[in-house]
């Protein structure tokens, strides 16, 4: 699989808001992981053209990324304006 255990980690530690392995739940760590997971399809469906399937779940992602990212940006925009640096997302 291209997401191992370990790499969820990393991530989670690199973007989270407690800065730890355990810390799955805040937005930031779920935000980071959607971005890592739309990068990754973006890139399949570049050579897949017609996998239409792939593209679904790409857009159910990238809706879900947006959910979160109006949530944070709704209740702490200091944590929002810190993910969006980190992440280089636009808005």
């Amino acid at each position: 699989m291209y997401l191992s255990s370990e790499k969820k980690q990393e991530l989670f530690e690199n973007h989270g808001r407690l800065k730890s392995k355990s810390d799955t739940g805040s937005a930031e760590s779920q935000i980071a992981l959607f971005t890592y997971r739309i990068n990754h399809l973006t890139e399949h469906l570049k050579s897949n053209k017609k996998d239409h399937s792939s593209r679904l779940g790409l857009l159910k992602m990238v809706g879900k990324r947006r959910r979160l990212l109006d949530y944070l940006h709704n209740t702490e925009i200091e944590r929002y304006r810190a993910i969006l640096k980190e992440l280089n997302l636009r808005k």
